[in-house]
């Protein structure tokens, strides 16, 4: 297989790489680098930039916004963007509900929503996981009962990222509790999230950030034209998304900022007559994570080179299992070259750098990558049946 980008995607990449490094705000990007949350604004800002230009949800139908693009194009898009440290576009809008939509909504809804959608003129967040049912997805039990041109929806929802600052929540709910299988009876319905009877309660973190949230409902009217597609049919919408939230998640270009971040830093690290990067163990751990994402990206190239049918490739999953735990290891790389520096946090008046203070809340915080968009054991038992037939 020749991995090799042809002059035409070479001339795409160059392209994309002028954007991003001149014409998106500097001041966004060297934000995005330092490891710094962005805010609200930032990052509405942020995707309508993306969107002016096209480049916000190329994965899209093209009536709606998308570009006819080779998975080849797509992975150059997304890896450009990420060295750049330019933002994702959001990926509860770009990546999940907007092709779920476009795929499955009524051509109401379409008009409705995806315009908004792709601009971030909506702020969409995702309520499947609840107290009982996260990894067993199945088994939610907030409830949405048909009243006329409504339904009722009672019910929980908890770790839902970023539901502060969401305009709109796409919730599963079970319309029929009495279906013969747990994964069918499971509606997926579009929620506002000023309805009466909506309340949002945040989670603090170990890192100390208030990410994720509770989302309550109590006794919510929804109007029914808010279901997407056939009542009863959201399991099979809610695979379709969950295919989508994991096109990209290896997050290769990110890492690879990171990494070079941490050469950097560990150049300048005092230690004893030389520096951090000049001790041998130091060295040794830096080439070898080094060396495991030049063999990431390679397997990613394969894998985008190879999938130019549409259909989900399994070495996906071996894209996932490994670019989460680099991501990991590249955060904590950095907090050991931060040493102490790393303990304090959001500290004013002392000698510790502002990067090392974030190092920490960073590498807690990326203890959710093995995690989200399916756990690591998740993925190695779709490595072992469907890769390596055992």
């Amino acid at each position: 297989m020749n991995l090799k980008l042809t002059d035409e995607e070479l001339a795409f990449r160059d392209e994309l790489r002028t954007f991003f490094t001149t014409e998106f705000p500097a001041e966004i990007r060297e934000k995005v680098a330092a490891g710094r949350h962005l805010d609200r604004d930032e990052v509405v800002r942020s995707q309508q930039i993306l969107n002016a230009k096209g480049l916000a949800v190329p994965n899209w139908p093209v009536e709606w916004g998308g570009k006819d693009w080779t998975p080849v194009q797509r992975n150059i898009w997304l890896n450009e963007m990420q060295l750049a440290s330019v933002p994702d576009p959001l990926p509860f809008n770009a990546s999940m509900i907007g092709p779920v939509i476009a795929q499955f909504g009524s051509q109401e809804m379409k008009e409705r929503f995806l315009p908004a959608t792709a601009n971030l003129d909506i702020w969409w967040c995702q309520g499947f996981s609840e107290p009982e049912a996260g990894s067993d997805l199945a088994s939610l039990k907030t409830r949405a009962v048909r009243d006329g041109d409504d339904y009722i929806v009672n019910g929980q929802k908890t770790w839902t990222t970023l539901a502060q600052h969401a305009d709109w929540i796409f919730c599963l709910v079970r319309t029929d509790p009495d279906a013969p299988k747990k994964q069918a009876g499971i509606s997926m319905l579009l929620i506002d999230m000023t309805t009466p009877g909506v309340t949002v309660r945040p989670i603090k973190l170990v890192d100390g950030s208030y990410e994720v949230n509770e989302v309550f409902f109590e006794n919510v009217r929804v109007p029914a034209e808010n279901l997407v597609g056939e009542e009863n049919a959201g399991w099979s919408y809610a695979k379709f998304l969950l295919g989508n939230e994991r096109t990209g998640i290896a997050r290769v270009g990110a890492t690879k900022v990171r990494l070079a971040r941490a050469k950097q830093l560990a150049a300048q690290t005092r230690t004893g007559s030389g520096t951090l990067i000049d001790d041998p163990l130091f060295a040794a751990r830096l080439a070898e994570l080094e060396n495991e994402l030049l063999t990431l990206e390679l397997t990613q190239l394969r894998v985008v080179a190879g999938s130019a049918d549409g259909k989900p490739n399994p070495a996906s999953s071996l894209l996932k299992l490994r670019g989460s735990e680099l991501q990991q290891a590249v955060t904590e790389l950095l907090t050991d070259i931060a040493g102490p520096d790393s303990l304090p946090v959001g500290a004013a008046g002392i000698d510790s750098p502002e990067w090392a203070q974030h190092t920490a809340p960073t590498y807690l915080n990326y203890r959710k990558v093995s995690i989200y968009g399916g756990s690591s054991e998740v993925q190695r038992s779709i490595i072992a049946s469907s890769i390596l037939g055992l």
